[in-house]
């Protein structure tokens, strides 16, 4: 069996393992993956607050999982595509180990990260799916503006967009650091607005859709396919 040691990542024992909210196989709502059938590792626990998040759940709570036991219980769905998501990941120094164990294993995986916490350390063939919080948000002053240098064209980026004034903000880092350049996507997404048992198109997702258009941009427009075809937060 595959060492979970390496050298070459300087994180925690792995004995201690990984906190886990739950492991599910759904497809892949949104990014470059989006319709894929995927396994969904999210761990516990997120230092940022955003006011639009879907999954508070995850914030505290979950069991404590050997890295072994979390990466069988990911293969054991037949699929070679691997979502490691939260709450924030890398709150968690031990996924690194994680991260680069399932790409040693073959797989397909893809990081969903707030943008707050350094990167640098991320496996490379992993894809960064990285956040850069709006103002809306209210955690924009948490953005880890270095993490940019680290970012490849396998990686992407994602705005939520609340309101124009985000959009605005958005439309001014893209030109500003060259997105496009840097990495493979540049998405634009309408935050979500949840009712317990109901998830509503955003109204907010044709102004969007046409300011993106209005203004010419060379992002991505995205909804999340997981809320519109399961009508919950997870997609499961």
């Amino acid at each position: 069996m595959t060492s979970l040691r390496s050298s070459s990542i300087p994180v925690t024992d792995p004995s201690s393992g990984l906190r886990i909210t739950e492991i599910f196989y759904s497809l892949q709502g949104e990014a470059n993956a989006a319709g894929l059938p995927t396994v969904f590792i999210r761990l516990t626990g997120c230092p940022l607050r955003c006011g639009y998040c879907d999954t508070t759940y995850s914030f505290e709570g979950g069991n404590r999982l050997s890295l072994e036991h979390i990466i069988e219980t990911a293969a054991s769905y037949n699929t070679p595509y691997i979502c490691v998501t939260g709450g924030e990941p890398l709150a968690q120094p031990n996924c690194l180990i994680l991260l680069h164990e399932l790409c040693e294993r073959g797989f397909s995986v893809s990081l969903e990260t707030s943008g707050a916490l350094d990167v640098s350390k991320v496996d490379p063939r992993v894809s960064k799916v990285m956040d850069l919080k709006t103002p809306a948000s209210g955690e924009m002053a948490r953005n880890l503006l270095s993490n940019l240098a680290h970012l490849t064209s396998i990686d992407q980026i994602k705005f939520v967009i609340c309101d124009r004034a985000d959009y605005e903000w958005a439309k001014e880092q893209v030109t500003q650091y060259q997105l496009q350049d840097k990495v493979s996507t540049v998405w634009f997404s309408p935050a979500f607005a949840i009712e317990p048992g109901q998830v509503k198109l955003p109204a907010l997702a044709r102004d969007l859709a046409q300011w993106i258009l209005d203004d010419h941009l060379t992002v991505r427009f995205q909804l999340q396919l997981h809320k519109l075809l399961w009508n919950d937060e997870t997609g499961r």
